[in-house]
């Protein structure tokens, strides 16, 4: 009797313990956002919101482009973002026209997702110029860019998307040839007049600060950009609750002073939002948030250890990709050095690899790995692998011949060959080879913040959405840095396991 009630104690805790995690599992949501200002703006006020409610929130912000998000919203890895139905309608499902958010869902059931009530503003695509050259030329409509000699320089997604120039430059009968620029630092280069035309958003608090001047669409060219958040179909209707404050909680006017506040005072994101949910936050159905609650990550009191933080993980990025390179890589050569065709055909993998964009190959493992540590290893991993490969196989197969005649003639094997004459004479160029590996693997390592798996590229995304020097300065700087020692330390390595000359 004793032991049933044992065994029934033991069973009502374990199932205790199970509805606990399975209630805080519930009640832990990852929100992400694309890489530009007025997307991390509103997924953290989105992720305050829900904290405000008991959410534990994760965030992933900066995930690079649309694809990016979408895909890690389709695959798991992140529970909502905020999204545009315009961008939705025409970049991701193609949609003709410019269709209602029913029709959009209708669309999105492909891929299992869903799009909650809009926020209450459009932000919509325009074309900009500066003010002062707008009163010079007359310009107001887009139209008016007809024959000009202008310098025309636009976002590099705004190049490709359906809904971006090559169908607007048909629309208007624009022929001007095109260049290719980061959003966020084209009003930079407007500013400095390197380019006299580009796209923006027309909530962007950057106008206001540049003086730029937005076109008229006279053709009503671009759709409707409603922002919402994005969801999985299954998302809870708990989740859904949460969210329903921000159902028009927002207009132009309001969603373009807040994002001033972060382009021109120089304001967090996550003190903005804090600031906007006090403000408001009956409205929004949470418990008053205190003015210092929301702290931006970059606060003068933060930064460094933050950075400390990035620096940290960007080396055990590179330090984990490096290390398999260079164990898998340098193994791989010694099994196929002596036989041309397996060796051909491994270096030309391993170049085909190298001409694959490193955010595309990021963006094509995510519904595979998914976003974060892992997939950024793997790239890392098959971008180390050319410069080791290459080397440690010409320098081995090369091996002078007149030398490789007298092992022989000593009666040494392939095995002692390879030991006591290839690898020593092979080893600076083996060692080239793993520096300059080590060298790539910094810098590319840098893209990873782009699919979440941070490191010292997350202070560098932030400050191109921000257009904010200083901070992408304080992620450049550090990984130059990086680059520089393990270059020395290297080296170093080589001169005490090279033979004496």
């Amino acid at each position: 009797m004793s032991k049933g009630l044992w065994l029934l104690c033991l069973l009502l805790c374990w199932t205790g313990v199970q509805a606990g995690q399975t209630s805080e599992e519930n009640r832990a949501v990852v929100v992400g956002s694309k890489n530009f200002g007025e997307s991390y703006l509103l997924a953290e006020i989105a992720a305050q919101v829900l904290e405000a409610q008991g959410y534990m929130v994760t965030r992933q912000f900066g995930l690079g482009g649309t694809l990016i998000c979408y895909e890690a919203l389709k695959n798991g890895e992140i529970d909502l973002y905020p999204e545009y139905t315009g961008t939705l309608s025409q970049a991701v499902l193609n949609l003709p026209g410019n269709p209602t958010r029913q029709q959009i869902n209708q669309a999105l059931q492909a891929d299992g997702l869903e799009l909650l009530s809009e926020y209450g503003f459009n932000n919509t695509y325009a074309v900009v110029v500066r003010d002062a050259q707008a009163a010079a030329l007359g310009l107001e409509r887009i139209g008016d860019l007809q024959g000009t000699q202008l310098a025309f320089a636009f976002s590099h997604e705004f190049l490709r998307r359906e809904d971006g120039w090559p169908g607007l430059a048909q629309r208007y009968g624009l022929s001007q040839p095109v260049t290719g620029i980061e959003h966020a630092l084209a009003y930079q280069a407007m500013d400095d007049q390197a380019i006299d035309v580009t796209d923006a958003y027309s909530t962007d608090g950057e106008l206001q600060r540049y003086r730029l001047r937005i076109l008229q669409d006279d053709l009503g060219y671009f759709p409707e950009y409603r922002a919402a958040t994005l969801v999985q179909a299954n998302a809870s209707l708990e989740l859904r609750s949460a969210l329903a404050g921000l159902h028009n909680m927002l207009n132009e006017s309001q969603v373009q002073a807040l994002n001033a506040k972060v382009a021109l005072q120089g304001l967090g994101f996550a003190e903005v939002a804090a600031v906007f949910i006090g403000d408001n936050s009956a409205r929004l159905g949470v418990a008053k948030l205190q003015r210092g609650d929301g702290q931006t990550a970059w606060s003068q009191q933060a930064w460094v250890v933050e950075l400390w933080g990035h620096f940290l993980r960007h080396l055990q990025l590179t330090g984990t990709a490096l290390l398999a390179a260079i164990s898998i890589g340098l193994s791989l050569s010694l099994l196929v050095y002596r036989r041309r065709r397996l060796a051909a055909g491994l270096v030309y993998f391993c170049g085909l690899m190298q001409t694959v964009p490193s955010l595309a190959l990021l963006a094509l493992m995510i519904p595979v790995f998914g976003i974060g540590f892992v997939p950024a290893i793997i790239a890392l991993f098959l971008y180390s692998l050319l410069p080791i490969v290459r080397n440690a196989i010409t320098a081995l197969a090369n091996t002078d011949p007149t030398l490789v005649k007298v092992s022989m003639a000593l009666g040494l094997g392939p095995w002692e060959q390879l030991r006591y004459l290839r690898l020593p004479l092979a080893t600076p160029a083996i060692f080239a080879g793993i520096r300059t590996a080590a060298v790539i693997s910094i810098g590319t390592a840098t893209l990873a913040a782009f699919i979440g798996a941070g490191g010292l590229g997350e202070p560098i995304v932030v400050g191109l959405s921000l257009n904010d020097t200083d901070m992408i300065l304080r992620g450049a700087i550090p990984a130059a840095v990086l680059a520089i020692l393990v270059e020395i330390a290297f080296g170093a390595l080589e001169r005490r396991v090279s033979p004496p000359q």
